[in-house]
């Protein structure tokens, strides 16, 4: 269990992009103090942090420097190299710990995991080269999807492989330069859906409102909340997973839970995980402004050793969120304007295809 810090203590972040920045400046409202550790020096967490070390992720000498000088250490992403990991938690707590962040960065001892708490996902069988290949669309069909295990994210590292497509199994793994692979039989859902929760190392656990997430050239792009999709009783199974696979991982901080809503026959809304995020997770940005306690404040408690706070939205309002991704930043100014938006830009420099720059979020009644 990890000892309750006092206000005054350093918060050591792994990884300096946005998700770093706001777990930064939320933990800076409680009178923490922070140091980032990150390999690139333009990294924009840095920009709200007291203290930055800019090293690569396998410096084994200024990990351990940059551990002895904080208190509690966290991540932004999941994927973080495991020897880094275990260097940091060797000195200091770390919270996700390594365990959980060594199931969570593979997608097939993920899918195993979640399979063996009983929870729905896709079907799917490990594929380590052609032959794996060919008996794996030999058992689930297409279409299906072929991903990396690792270091796959935002639609990298992974190839639909359609209905009728004539496949050369060869070929086909070549393009993922003979990485460790995973098939996963596509699932006909209606709608994706998130939960994005948190728990102490006590057990203490409180999830955010499910919701409903669009994406586009595999980016999300928008969040909306309530769920439209997920009736009373979905939306409780969706935070039951949520809490079962958080138990299961004895996990400490905030995580995300991706899942499919796939409607059966007699038109009830069931749930399929497609992934767990160990992190504090893009598709809870709506919480700076639509939760009573943001989904960074909640991390920095959890880490902390503190009560949790309130997930209720405020004024029970509906929240959306836009990701502002590439150019779209551009349109700050008309953002300003809006009467209700709160905008947030992450401190990026050059606008890049794909590269996340900001978010739009919106209160209604």
């Amino acid at each position: 269990m990890t000892a309750s810090l006092q206000p005054g203590a350093t918060v050591g972040i792994v990884g300096g992009g946005q998700l770093g920045r706001m777990i930064a400046l939320a933990a800076a409202a409680y009178g923490l103090k922070v140091h980032v550790f990150a390999p690139d020096a333009d990294s924009p967490a840095f920009e709200v942090a007291g203290r930055r070390t800019v090293a690569a992720y396998d410096d084994a000498a200024a990990l351990a420097a940059f551990a002895e000088s904080v208190d509690v250490v966290t991540y932004e992403f999941e994927n973080i190299p495991r020897p880094t990991a275990e260097i940091l938690a060797a000195r200091r707590p770390l919270h996700p710990s390594a365990a959980a962040l060594a199931t969570t960065q593979d997608r097939l001892t993920e899918k195993s995991f979640v399979a063996g708490l009983g929870i729905p996902t896709a079907p799917f069988r490990a594929v380590d080269d052609a032959a794996g290949l060919a008996r794996a669309l030999a058992d689930l069909g297409q279409p299906a999807v072929l991903k990396t295990r690792r270091f796959g994210y935002d639609g990298k590292g992974q190839r639909m492989l359609r209905a009728g497509e004539a496949v050369d199994p060869a070929a086909v793994m070549a393009e993922f330069g003979g990485q460790p692979c995973i098939l996963e039989g596509f699932v006909p859902f209606e709608s994706e859906v998130s939960v994005v929760a948190a728990r102490t190392a006590s057990g203490g656990f409180s999830a955010f409102d499910p919701c409903a997430n669009e994406h586009r050239d595999h980016i999300l792009a928008r969040t909306v909340v309530p769920a439209p999709a997920l009736g009373p009783e979905a939306a409780a199974e969706a935070l039951r997973i949520a809490r079962a696979i958080a138990d299961a991982l004895d996990y400490v901080g905030v995580l995300a839970v991706e899942m499919f809503v796939v409607r059966a026959a007699d038109g009830t809304a069931g749930l399929v995980v497609n992934e767990i995020a160990p992190r504090v997770h893009n598709s809870g940005h709506w919480t700076i402004e639509g939760a009573l306690t943001s989904q960074f404040a909640q991390h920095v408690r959890a880490i902390c050793g503190w009560p949790l706070g309130d997930p209720g939205r405020v004024g029970g309002a509906a929240v959306e969120m836009l990701n502002l991704v590439g150019a779209e930043a551009d349109d700050w100014p008309s953002y300003l304007a809006e009467p209700g938006a709160h905008l947030h830009l992450y401190g990026k420099g050059a606008a890049r295809p794909g590269r996340k720059m900001g978010h739009v979020t919106r209160l209604r009644p």
